[in-house]
């Protein structure tokens, strides 16, 4: 497999520089060598590498100083620092300023070749998310939405078509699935913009609560109301009304909901005189309307009068392509949890939250997010830092695929088992867990790259065979 990139090595020593080099020009990959930091930073500028490595101490510009301009120019780009055993501590602050990795001297060829195919791979994901984005032009307009397309594609084109309107709206979804932001972007982007966007709970309220919120009421209404009061209908007049679990409005406020939709105009308890209202409905529930209709719990004059457009959003284990987006801009969102200091999730910690489930859906990977931020003792967040849910149920699969595989795969999953709880009992610290295995660090880091490879292609085919199946099927089409 080739090494698709450019990368920039600055070395000064000349005889690693060019064993270096050559060994990396031998996989595919286009190189410019430096003999130092200031030739560097100019071929940086010049040629936009995807990867730098470069030697931790070097005359006039060092590696750390590199490193920042480096950051500074493209924080994409990723940078390997090369360090002596003796400083291995300063390549370890390096981290928490931007590094990718570090590598050891004397250099292990097949380490380098990995951690640097890591490294690719990393930032060839994060340029395709990029151009995706770029590609999805009118879905990238919607504010506060995150996605690298896939299941939520045709939802959010469907989101920036009905923006444009000022048609009710419905969403459908599972709870935590994000339709009360996907409410605000079908405001924001809409011509009401400008306008309120307010926003009532049905199932927080008890009945005679509620309608005081949507619809007001006058003084004395009933006891309690010391003085008039506009309702919800009245603070949205011109924007948006969301009702969230709307499933949820008991029957007397749903004829008088209806009512309100049909004549545009709002009573406020205790009152007889109608006050004229221009709101755009936006409503969303986790309950099957339809069925809800069936069994005459809802309206069904009401629903047809919601649900004029209706969307229906994925749960995020139906789009778990933009689970490691949302994890990026969660640790983006919520940076000064962790005090202020730069952290990221290692590899593996990511491969377990895109395999979880997340019955809470997106608020639930918000939540894991912020957990560790706060928890996490060190600036890469390892698996021992994730929630014990997400480490167990992300594992059960491979322990019961394990009995019915052949002797090498069950020999891979029990090393991987060993792995996975070496790491948990030290919190994801390598260091510590290759010398709780007996194996050198570089070891452990090979063997977990190898692991995430072979996963990978087993990946690969089974997709391909699953492509396979369904196209010689005709009942599939």
């Amino acid at each position: 497999m080739t090494l698709d990139g450019r990368f920039v090595v600055a070395e000064d020593d000349a005889s690693q520089r060019s064993q270096l080099a050559g060994f990396l020009r031998d996989l595919g990959a286009e190189v410019h060598e430096c003999a130092d930091g200031v030739a560097a930073l100019e071929a940086v500028r010049r040629v936009h590498p995807d990867v730098v490595i470069t030697d931790l101490r070097m005359p006039g510009l060092d590696g750390r100083e590199l490193l920042r301009e480096v950051v500074a120019l493209n924080p994409e780009i990723r940078t390997l620092l090369v360090t002596a055993y003796g400083t291995v501590e300063g390549a370890v602050a390096c981290l928490k300023e931007g590094a990718y990795d570090y590598l050891l001297k004397p250099l292990d060829l097949g380490e380098v070749e990995e951690v640097a195919r890591r490294a690719l791979e990393e930032r060839h994901l994060r340029r395709e998310n990029r151009e995706l984005k770029s590609r999805l032009g009118e879905i990238e307009s919607l504010p506060g939405l995150v996605t690298a397309g896939g299941a939520m594609a045709e939802v959010l084109s469907t989101v920036a078509r009905a923006a444009r309107s000022s048609v009710s709206v419905l969403l459908l979804g599972e709870s935590g699935t994000g339709k009360e932001l996907v409410a605000r972007a079908l405001h924001a982007a809409g011509p009401r913009a400008a306008r309120p966007f307010v926003a009532v709970g049905a199932a927080a309220l008890s009945p005679t609560l509620l309608e005081s919120e949507l619809f007001g009421h006058e003084r004395g209404a009933f006891t309690g109301a010391e003085r008039a009061r506009a309702g919800r209908f009245e603070a949205a007049s011109g924007g948006t009304l969301f009702l969230d679990e709307v499933g949820d409005l008991p029957p007397e406020v749903q004829v008088k909901l209806l009512r309100v939709l049909q004549e545009r105009t709002v009573e406020r308890i205790g009152s007889n005189r109608p006050l004229p209202v221009d709101v755009r409905i936006v409503s969303a529930t986790h309950r099957d309307l339809p069925a809800e209709v069936a069994a005459g719990r809802f309206r069904e004059d009401l629903y047809y009068r919601l649900a004029v457009v209706t969307i229906e959003l994925p749960p995020l284990r139906r789009r778990r392509s933009d689970i490691p987006l949302l994890v990026e801009h969660f640790v983006a969102k919520h940076a000064e949890a962790s005090g202020g200091e730069a952290r990221a999730f290692s590899r593996e910690a990511l491969d377990l939250l895109v395999r979880y489930d997340y019955p809470g859906n997106v608020r639930e990977l918000e939540n894991v997010v912020q957990r560790c931020l706060v928890l996490a003792r060190g600036p890469r967040i390892g698996v021992g830092d994730l929630p014990p849910a997400v480490r167990l149920t992300a594992a059960a699969p491979e322990a019961a695929e394990a009995q019915s595989r052949t002797l090498p795969a069950r020999l891979e999953a029990l090393e991987r088992a060993a792995i996975d709880e070496a790491l948990e009992a030290e919190r994801g610290n390598q260091t510590r867990a290759a010398a709780r295995l007996g194996i050198s660090e570089r070891a452990l880091r090979y063997k977990l790259s190898r692991l995430r490879r072979e996963a990978g292609e087993r990946q690969s085919s089974s997709d391909r065979n699953a492509t396979s199946t369904s196209s010689s099927n005709p009942d599939s089409r």
